[in-house]
């Protein structure tokens, strides 16, 4: 992990596993985006039949920082979530957050996970 001249992480992810999640993938994009504008998000859609890889690309358009990897079928929230950390680290980030589509994983929390990054290689979270 690479820490700044002000000891803070200059290149974060979130990944966001997708299979039908139309409905709540903007939602999830713009809270993560409005708790911490600096990172970026990287969705991963597993061929969504209700469009959702079409939703993440429209969001990718409009927002430089929303990455979106198209997966082939459905292979699941484990190998989603593998393939993401593999692209996060070809990419070069410094840092790597899980967070499911469906809200289940508070974006609001992310600052506090952040900052105790800083101090640790790993921060776990939990969402009970």
């Amino acid at each position: 992990m690479s820490l700044n001249d002000q000891g803070s992480l200059e290149r974060i992810v979130v990944i966001i596993p997708t299979y039908n999640e139309a409905e709540n993938l903007p939602l999830i994009v713009q809270r993560v985006r409005a708790a911490v504008p600096t990172v970026d998000i990287l969705v991963a859609d597993d061929n969504s039949p209700d469009g959702t890889g079409d939703i993440a690309d429209a969001l990718a358009t409009a927002d430089s920082a929303i990455k979106v990897m198209h997966r082939e079928g459905k292979e699941g929230l484990g190998a989603a979530y593998l393939a993401g950390f593999a692209w996060a680290i070809d990419n070069g980030y410094d840092a790597v957050v899980e967070m499911d589509a469906d809200g289940s994983h508070q974006p609001e929390q992310l600052p506090r996970l952040l900052k105790a990054l800083e101090d640790a290689d790993l921060v776990l979270g939990s969402r009970w």
